[in-house]
This record gives C-alpha cells, structure tokens and sequence, in this order.
C-alpha cells in the first residue's frame, strides 16, 4: 500500500441496519457488528500512522428512528463504554465525543465525560465519535457561541469554535452503505476533504477495504483552490 496516509479520516458508518435486515435479525444486531468493525478500524488506524479518527455514529435525525432502535443504541454505547475504553486507553486512544449532550440520558452523559477523562492523556490516536452531531447544529452552535461572547463571526472564528477545533479537518471522508451522500456530517470541516464511497456495509467493511480507501485517496492531487503546476513548479518546467 502507498505510504501517503491521511492525517485524519472520517466515517460515515452506514449500512448496520440494513446488514441485520438482510439476515432476518433485528437492526440492533446489525448495530453490534458495526462496533466490531469500529474497533477493527481504531485499531488500524493506529496502526498505519493515522493520527485522527472520525467516526459518525449518531446523527441528531436519528432519534426519528423506532424507539426500540434507538433505546437499543443508547443500552449499546452505555456497554461499549464499559467494555472498550480500557483497551483502547492501553492503545493510546484519545476519545472525544461530539455533538450536543443535553438530551441524553444522564447515564450516557457521565460515562461519555469519564471515558474522555480516561484517555485524555492519550497521543497516539484522537479518536473523535459524532453523538447526537449534526453538521447544521455544530455550525449553529458556534456562530451562537460567539455571539454570546460579542465576538465577531467570521470564517476563522467558527472555525475556532466548531466542536472539531481541536483536530485538523479531514483529509478524507469514507461512506459505506452505497449512499453518496454528506448526510449532515461535517458540513463545515470538509470543504476541501477527498471523499470515498464504498458499496460495502458498514459491518462488513474491514481493514482491507479501509486500506483500498486510502490508497485511492494517496493517487488524487489535493489542490484546495490552486492549480497543478503551482503545487509543483519543477513537475511544471520539465513539462515545459
């Protein structure tokens, strides 16, 4: 595989309930097998020199899902946070949570908080998981964040209080599920981020296909505006 590897990825992880619905099991499973192939992913990430990890695993639109869904999910983070922040605490993880807090439950709310207080001496790899996120709302957020502050709002002072401010924006931002679509993911940090879509559903997609991403990505030119020839000005006179 090419060594160009992103600085930061980011992950749409979709296609876990359509994964279950496909084997007759209820959508939860599908969302159990989808945490399987998170911490496969973490893990390689890690491994490779990826030092940012994104991954969206509850938009704000998803409460409109059936209530045992979504009952199911809450009961799931509560288990994976008992049962993977101390490994991934031992791997040098750094977790952050993003997204609005305030209406989940109390319970989910002090876990979320100890899991980041946990790891927050951690390096190796930031490790940031969109709850309860929504692109709009992060934008919204800020721009009321520095109103209340009587703080100018311009494109560097959102950027600076967007609920990412502490990482770079991503350099790629992976979908599965066969959707192409941003689906109020990041809305704002992916301006100039390569985007990658895969047909595989989430709980399928492994460190195989993750390495086929960004291999992909480590082929295209990254030119945030400018032309060819001013990102290389030798390859430039050679042609000439």
């Amino acid at each position: 595989m090419s060594t160009s590897i992103p600085h930061h990825i980011a992950v749409v992880m979709d296609g876990n309930g359509r994964w279950a619905t496909r084997r007759f099991l209820p959508r939860v499973a599908g969302h159990k097998v989808g945490v399987d192939a998170l911490r496969a992913c973490v893990r390689h990430c890690g491994d490779i020199g990826v030092k940012v990890l994104t991954v969206f695993a509850f938009s704000s639109e998803n409460w409109s899902r059936p209530p045992e869904e979504v009952s199911g999910l809450m009961e799931l983070l509560a288990l994976a946070l008992s049962r993977e922040v101390p490994q991934l605490k031992a791997e040098g993880v750094r977790i952050h949570f993003v997204g609005d807090r305030s209406s989940l439950p109390v319970k989910v709310r002090k876990g979320l908080a100890q899991a980041e207080a946990d790891t927050a001496g951690n390096q190796r790899l930031v490790f940031n998981i969109c709850f309860n996120y929504g692109g709009r709302w992060d934008i919204a957020q800020a721009a009321a964040r520095l109103a209340a502050e009587g703080r100018a709002i311009t494109e560097e002072s959102l950027a600076g209080a967007m609920s990412l401010a502490h990482v770079p924006d991503p350099d790629l931002v992976i979908r599965t599920g066969g959707e192409h679509r941003l689906s109020n993911f990041l809305l704002w940090q992916s301006a100039y981020s390569e985007f990658y879509f895969s047909d595989k559903l989430w709980p399928e997609f492994d460190t195989r296909a993750l390495d086929a991403a960004i291999e992909d990505y480590s082929r295209r030119e990254r030119r945030f505006g400018k032309t060819s020839e001013q990102l290389d000005p030798k390859a430039a006179r050679k042609a000439a």
